[in-house]
C-alpha cells in the first residue's frame, strides 16, 4: 500500500492559483459609478411597472364606459396605428366586439362568419356526415380564408387584418348579414352575405361607400380565396382522385381544371365561377360579371395513402377586381353543398361541367340518359337494385347490336371446320392461310369485323357508366347487401398488411365481377383460342386472363356500386348468350344459310379490295424472294 507523503510543489501550485483568482476579483469588482447607474435602472423598471399597472386599470375603466356609449373606443387610437391603416384605424383596433362571430343558418346550411376579416370560419353540411359519422365540415380550424387586398393612401391593408362591424336582418325569408370596415358612419367596404330558407347556395356581395379619397381605385385591387380539403371518405385515394379546381372562363364558354396530382396552376381571363371540388362536397365562387383575371392554383397533399392524412389538396385562387367609378360594386355568390349533378343543373349556370363526366358523347351519354334514367330508378327503388334495373335497361338497349354479336360468332363457329382445312393445306404459309381465310368469311357473310362492329359500339356506354359511379352523388352512403356504402369500396375482410396495388382489405363485389367476366371470356373467345394464334393478332388468352384479373385488382378500391353493375351485367349477358345458344341459333340452319350465300358471287366492297390487293402484293413479293 502506497503512503501519503506531503508534496510541496503541489501546495505551491495551489496557493499560486488562488493568489490569481483573488487578484482578478479585485480588478473586476464595480466601481462607485457603476454601483450608481445600476441603482438608477432598477428604480426606472420599477417605476415603469408601477405606470403600466396604473395605465392598464384606467383603460379597463375606459374600455368599460366606452362599451355602454360606443362600439369603438376612440382611447385605442394610437399613432403608431394610424400611421400603419390611415383612416381604417378604427376598423384595426380591437374594440369590445372584436372576437364575437356571427351565425347564419337554414335547414341545410349553418355558416359562422368572424368579426376579425368578415368571412367564414365554419361551414357545416347539417344533412351530411364523412365515413366515420362526424359532420362534414368543409370549413373548420382555419383551414380556408378570404381577403381582400387594395391600395390605400400609400398603404396596402388587407381585410384579414381588420375587424368589420355585424348587422343581421331579415328579409323575408333570407337572412341577411351586413359586415362593414369602416373609416367613419357614411365611408365603409360591406361584405353582404344572403342566405336563402333552403338552399347551399348564398349571394355575397363586395361594395364600398364614400371611400374615393380613402382607396386607391386606380391600384389592383385583389380577392384572395384559399380552401385545404378536408378529407371526407373511407378511400383518400380514391376521393383524391376526384378531387380537382376546376373552372369556368371565356364568360362561361369554356371549361378547364388543374391537375389531380403534384402542384398546378393557371391564369385564366373572364372567369365566371371557381369550384374548390372535394369529390362528392364543393366549395364554389360564383360572379355576376366575370373576373377580368383570376390566377388558380392546387398543390396535392396526399403523399402516402396508407396514412391518417387530413387533408386533400390546397386551393387558391387570386382575383383581380374591376372597380368603376371610384367604387367597387361586386355581386357574387357562394356555394357550400354536395357535388350533385340535380343540384347543379337547377341553377341553370353550367355547373354540371365541374363534374367529371367524360368528354363527347361520353359526357352526353352521362347528361342525358345515365343520369335521368337513373334518377327516375332511385326515386322508386333502393340505389342496389336501381344499379340492377338500369343494367337491365341498356342490355335491352344494346340487344339488337349484341344479337347480331351473336350470330357473328356462331357463324364463326360453324366455319371452324373449313378454316382448319385451310390451314391444314396451306401449312407453313401464314399469308396464304390469312387470304383464304378472309375470302371464305367474306363469301360466308361471318366476318370478325362484324362481330366487333356491335362491341364497338358499346364502348362509349361502358366508358360513360364508368364515369357516371365515381361521381353519381345519389350513390354515397347508400347500403347494398353487405356493402355499406356504394358510393365507396365494400369490405369482407380487413388485411393486416397492405398489397401494392390491392388494398388492405377484400372486396366482394370486384370478386364476383371477375368471376362473370372470366367465364364471359371463356364463352365468347373459347371457340377463337382454338384456331391457330396469327401473326400480329391480339393473344385471346392472355387477354381472357388479364381481363378478370384487372378488374379484381383495380376494383378492389372503387365504388361497389361500379362493380355491381359489372357484375350484373355480365351475369345477364352470360343468360343472354345461353338462350341464344341453346334455344335461339340453330347451327345446322346458319350452315345451310351459309352455303346457299356462298353459291351467290359475292361483291367486294372498296376495303375488302383494297385488304385482298395488299396480301397478293404481299404473297407476291414473298414468292419472288423465295426464287432468289
Amino acid at each position: 500500500m502506497e503512503e501519503n507523503k506531503f508534496d510541496l510543489n503541489t501546495f505551491i501550485g495551489f496557493m499560486l492559483i488562488g493568489a490569481i483568482l483573488l487578484w482578478m476579483l479585485y480588478q473586476n469588482q464595480p466601481t462607485e459609478q457603476e454601483l450608481q447607474a445600476e441603482a438608477a435602472a432598477i428604480e426606472q423598471i420599477e417605476s415603469a411597472a408601477d405606470q403600466k399597472n396604473s395605465s392598464v386599470q384606467n383603460n379597463e375603466v375606459q374600455t368599460d364606459l366606452s362599451a355602454e356609449t360606443a362600439p369603438i373606443d376612440p382611447s385605442l387610437q394610437t399613432e403608431q396605428l394610424r400611421n400603419q391603416f390611415g383612416d381604417f384605424v378604427y376598423a384595426a383596433t380591437q374594440p369590445s366586439w372584436s372576437d364575437e362571430t356571427t351565425v347564419l343558418e337554414n335547414e341545410l346550411l349553418s355558416l359562422v362568419i368572424s368579426n376579425k376579416g368578415g368571412y367564414i370560419v365554419s361551414a357545416i353540411l347539417k344533412t351530411e356526415t364523412q365515413y366515420k359519422g362526424d359532420p362534414v365540415y368543409l370549413i373548420r380550424d382555419g383551414n380556408s380564408g378570404l381577403d381582400l387586398k387594395f391600395q390605400a393612401q400609400n398603404r396596402l391593408l388587407s381585410t384579414a387584418d381588420m375587424y368589420f362591424e355585424p348587422s343581421l336582418t331579415k328579409d323575408g325569408d333570407n337572412q341577411v348579414l351586413s359586415m362593414k370596415l369602416k373609416t367613419s358612419e357614411q365611408a365603409y367596404l360591406e361584405y353582404i352575405y344572403r342566405l336563402p330558407a333552403s338552399d347551399y347556395m348564398l349571394s355575397f356581395d363586395i361594395v364600398t361607400r364614400g371611400l374615393e379619397q380613402v382607396i386607391e381605385f386606380d391600384q389592383p385591387i385583389e380577392l384572395n380565396w384559399s380552401l385545404k380539403g378536408y378529407r371526407h371518405a373511407k378511400s383518400i385515394s380514391y376521393e383524391n382522385r376526384y378531387t380537382r379546381l376546376t373552372y369556368a372562363y371565356d364568360n362561361g364558354n369554356e371549361f378547364d381544371k388543374l391537375g389531380p396530382v403534384g402542384a398546378d396552376e393557371a391564369s385564366e381571363r373572364a372567369v365566371t365561377w371557381i369550384n374548390f371540388r372535394q369529390h362528392f362536397f364543393s366549395s364554389m365562387l360564383l360572379t355576376d360579371t366575370p373576373f377580368d383575371q383570376v390566377g388558380l392554383y392546387s398543390e396535392d397533399l396526399v403523399q402516402d395513402e396508407t396514412i391518417d392524412t387530413v387533408f386533400t389538396k390546397a386551393y387558391r385562387a387570386q382575383v383581380q377586381l374591376a372597380p368603376k367609378n371610384d367604387r367597387l360594386d361586386q355581386s357574387m355568390s357562394l356555394y357550400f353543398g354536395p357535388t350533385d349533378y340535380k343540384i347543379f343543373k337547377s341553377y341553370d349556370r353550367n355547373l354540371d361541367e365541374a363534374m367529371p363526366l367524360g368528354w363527347g358523347i361520353f359526357g352526353w351519354i352521362n347528361k342525358y340518359i345515365i343520369f335521368p334514367v337513373f334518377g327516375f330508378l332511385s326515386q322508386w327503388f333502393p340505389a342496389g337494385i336501381a344499379i340492377i334495373l338500369l343494367t337491365v335497361f341498356f342490355k335491352l338497349l344494346l340487344s339488337p347490336v349484341q344479337y347480331k354479336q351473336y350470330v357473328s360468332q356462331a357463324k364463326l363457329k360453324v366455319l371452324k371446320p373449313e378454316m382448319d382445312e385451310i390451314r391444314k393445306k396451306f401449312e407453313g404459309n401464314q399469308m396464304k392461310i390469312q387470304q383464304e381465310t378472309m375470302k371464305l368469311q367474306n363469301t360466308a357473310g361471318a366476318s370478325p369485323l362484324k362481330g366487333c362492329l356491335p362491341a364497338f359500339l358499346q364502348i362509349p356506354v361502358f366508358y360513360a357508366l364508368f364515369t357516371f359511379f365515381p361521381t353519381a352523388y345519389v350513390l354515397r352512403q347508400k347500403s347494398f347487401l353487405w356493402a355499406d356504402d356504394l358510393s365507396s369500396y365494400d369490405v369482407v375482410l380487413e388485411l393486416p398488411f397492405s398489397i401494392p396495388f390491392y388494398g388492405d382489405h377484400v372486396s366482394l363485389f370486384p370478386i364476383l365481377a371477375s368471376i362473370a367476366i372470366f367465364i364471359y371470356m371463356m364463352m365468347s373467345t373459347g371457340q377463337q383460342m382454338q384456331q391457330q394464334q396469327q401473326p400480329g393478332m391480339p393473344n385471346m388468352k392472355f387477354l381472357m386472363y388479364l381481363s378478370p384479373v384487372f378488374m379484381l385488382v383495380f376494383f378492389n378500391n372503387y365504388a361497389s356500386g361500379l362493380s355491381l353493375y359489372y357484375f350484373t351485367s355480365n351475369v345477364i349477358t352470360i343468360g343472354i348468350m345461353l338462350v341464344i345458344k341453346n334455344f335461339i341459333i340453330d347451327e345446322d340452319k346458319i350452315h345451310a344459310q351459309i352455303q346457299e350465300t356462298k353459291k351467290k358471287p359475292k361483291k367486294q366492297n372498296r376495303f375488302q379490295k383494297k385488304m385482298a390487293e395488299m396480301m397478293e402484293q404481299a404473297e407476291a413479293q414473298k414468292r419472288a424472294q423465295q426464287k432468289k
